[in-house]
């Protein structure tokens, strides 16, 4: 029992450490990288500790770290824990309890709706609670089957005996520790993509009313490491591609990701397109891809430190962004071409009010919209729409 004791204490130090300035799993990487004495049980334990710690998000501010990650793990878990059945034996107990029970046997039938404070600016269509209790849920991991290899990827998974759960004929997915490295080939075969993330494809076909040019020229402003562009080539086949990113580190990594999924024809360009001096090329395109910088809401599921260490203030500010950066890409539409909008984010800012922004100050019309759900299916939520030129 001592050894959990003294992965307790060690989360603990670690939490008082931790400021948010980066992504808590980069913190962690470091921490054990200095600290050789954690063997591999040893950080994953630690880390599962933190992580139950920052999926209770504004909650229970006022609690000690210690009492947080008790309550933590009671939540986020539905097996019996050995620290917990030291220190708090009645829960662990009654670790297979509902959601609902626990909450009410811990006392805080109302944590939920603490855990996300923002209730009040949420996009229409999103239920709060079920949203809130999303966060004590870790996403799983989904793959993206690649045209041509979708039955050689689940033979290698199935010989390997990994469990996944096929959602669509190109969409699998898996336990979130699952290790596919080595498995198959990553971006050749199948892409890690989000399950939601996948769905955007259903935005980036031509509408069906124009007339489609034998080869699509697309533009995937916000590019970053290229897997909207990855899908975008197996839903459009051949096309003249140009991808551009403000991180030149970013672009390398991209290259290298199209190197793997055979993607050898395209242009790259760094561009800060949040500024009128962003020395744009003056090609028009068929289709812009527009994967906006944003708050990542929708993604707080896979990184809840983002969660507990966000301010209200930064939604205006990622809009204010976003206001600038459509500003740029628009005028680099062909007549007729097609705009998608894409944000991970849960915000109303973010999302329908850009599109009256969009429409409004551009006269482009809209197309369709969605906002794609994941919270429910152990995955993120985005927003998408796509836009027609004048």
């Amino acid at each position: 029992m001592m050894r959990y004791l003294s992965h307790f204490n060690s989360a603990v130090q670690i939490l008082g450490q931790y400021k948010g300035g980066e992504p808590f799993s980069f913190f962690i990487k470091n921490f054990f990288r200095q600290q050789k004495k954690f063997g591999a049980t040893d950080r994953k334990t630690i880390s599962h500790f933190c992580y139950c710690y920052f999926r209770l998000g504004h909650a229970l501010k006022n609690s000690s770290v210690e009492d947080q990650i008790l309550i933590g793990l009671f939540l986020c878990n539905h097996f019996s824990n050995s620290l917990l059945k030291h220190l708090k034996p009645e829960w662990d107990e009654q670790i297979g309890l509902s959601l609902q029970e626990k909450l009410s046997l811990i006392g805080y039938p109302s944590l939920l709706t603490d855990i996300f404070p923002w209730g009040d600016e949420l996009s229409s269509g999103i239920d709060y609670e079920i949203f809130c209790a999303s966060f004590l849920v870790q996403p799983d991991l989904f793959l993206r089957l690649r045209p041509g290899f979708e039955e050689r990827v689940k033979e290698k998974l199935m010989q390997a005996e990994v469990a996944f759960a096929q959602l669509s004929s190109r969409c699998i997915a898996l336990g979130n520790g699952v290790k596919i490295e080595g498995l198959i080939e990553i971006n050749r075969e199948a892409v890690i993509q989000d399950y939601s993330s996948q769905l955007v494809a259903n935005f980036f076909e031509p509408s069906q009313h124009l007339e489609r040019p034998s080869k699509l020229s697309v533009w995937d402003c916000c590019a970053a490491s290229g897997g909207k562009s990855i899908m975008a080539k197996d839903v459009l086949g051949d096309m003249d591609l140009t991808v551009s990113d403000i991180r030149e580190s970013i672009l390398a990594n991209l290259k290298k990701r199209f190197e793997e999924a055979g993607i050898k024809k395209f242009r790259a360009y760094i561009a800060d397109l949040s500024t009128a001096n962003n020395k744009l090329p003056s090609a028009h395109y068929d289709l812009v891809i527009a994967d906006l910088p944003c708050s990542g809401s929708g993604t707080w599921g896979r990184s809840p430190e983002a969660l507990l260490f966000f301010e209200r203030k930064e939604i205006q500010r990622y809009q204010d962004l976003q206001r600038k950066i459509i500003a740029n890409v628009v005028t680099s539409l062909k007549k007729k071409g097609k705009l998608v909008y894409i944000t991970c984010s849960v915000f109303k800012k973010e999302n329908e009010d850009m599109l009256s922004f969009i429409q409004e100050q551009y006269g482009l019309r809209l197309e369709k919209m969605e906002l794609i759900k994941g919270y429910d299916k152990k995955a993120d939520t985005l927003f998408a729409a796509s836009f027609i030129s004048g």
